[in-house]
């Protein structure tokens, strides 16, 4: 653990954040001390309908629509809409590119008004992913689309409008400049190093003992060494596996149990923050070019406001010693 600040540069993107513990007098100030968690009453919640009472049809449903546990419908209000047969096509207005807002924009939820992630049980958490999943592959083969982002977003914080847990996938017809950096440079470390550098990243955190947060036979979940934010965490599978829709069940299962015990301490040990989720895979076509790349989830807890600085000069300054965090975390 550091007393002094240090500034850290993050071996994919090559971006400079600074490790600044000085800034706050106790680790423990991040945590949340107001009221608990304000729940929103079951009535009038929009995604407490069956799927037969639904206003479109739901894309799937698990186990069935008479005693669902999950559907995956439409969002009614998306960020972008499919254009039936015909794809975006890049145009031109002075000197900007632009294109239709292609895609598709799923809503993913669970039955329970009140279980969020950490509180699902092994089993309804593991169907989660495999409603991910399924819908992943539903949409792998649009020739329109490049890239499919799944996230949650948990608490206002966090952008989560309707109180009900659920799941977002959007799919777009472009990479995304953050999945861009990633993949660059992920495969820039792989050209010189002949190695993943998130495989690297493995091997030195359960070299350190220092960062892990949680672990078992086919997962790690670690509060990286460059943090871009306080109590962030990542869940890697152990396996080097480029593509989250390509993983056996065993694997994701494995991804599953540690994201679920890391939100779990999460919610535990600083009082059920708000938070994002986030899966970083490689894009659906050219998957010949992506196999240095290793997929994984990230886990952001809203617990601190991005300032001047940030904002400014796109240098994080993270207030708390990833090495703090990870034994805060699995305190017990």
């Amino acid at each position: 653990m550091i007393k002094n600040s240090e500034l850290r540069q993050d071996l994919v993107s090559g971006d400079w954040i600074v490790i600044a513990p000085g800034r706050v007098k106790r680790p423990r100030d991040f945590i949340r001390r107001d009221a608990p968690r304000e729940k929103a009453p079951i009535k009038n919640c929009p995604f407490e309908n069956s799927p037969e009472n639904n206003d479109t049809e739901p894309y799937l449903v698990y186990p069935n629509k008479h005693t669902w546990a999950i559907q995956i419908v439409e969002n009614k209000y998306p960020a972008v809409r499919h254009l039936g047969e015909k794809c975006s096509v890049v145009s031109r207005r002075g000197p900007y590119a632009i294109q239709p807002g292609f895609g598709h924009h799923d809503i993913i939820i669970t039955r329970d008004h009140n279980k969020n992630f950490p509180k699902l049980t092994k089993s309804e958490a593991n169907l989660v992913f495999q409603a991910m999943r399924d819908r992943y592959l539903a949409l792998f083969n649009d020739k329109c689309l490049e890239y499919i982002s799944i996230f949650h977003n948990w608490g206002p914080t966090a952008g989560a409008s309707i109180y009900h847990p659920h799941y977002q996938l959007i799919a777009i017809p472009v990479v995304p400049p953050d999945v861009t950096h990633s993949l660059n440079g992920s495969r820039k470390y792989f050209d010189k190093h002949k190695k993943c550098v998130h495989c690297l990243m493995i091997e030195w955190e359960r070299k350190e003992k220092k960062r892990i947060i949680y672990e078992n036979d086919g997962a790690i979940a670690i509060a990286p060494y460059v943090s871009r934010s306080p109590f962030e965490a990542r869940v890697f599978p152990k396996k080097h596996l480029p593509f989250f829709e390509n993983t056996y069940d065993h694997d994701v299962a494995a991804v599953v149990d540690a994201l679920q015990n890391t939100l779990k301490l999460i919610y535990k040990n600083l009082k059920d923050p708000d938070y994002n989720f986030f899966i970083h895979t490689a894009p659906l076509k050219n998957k010949e070019d992506y196999k240095h790349y290793h997929w994984h989830i990230e886990i952001l807890p809203k617990v601190a406001i991005y300032a001047g600085f940030e904002l400014g000069t796109g240098v994080e300054i993270n207030s708390i010693d990833p090495d703090t965090a990870a034994k805060l975390l699995v305190k017990k």
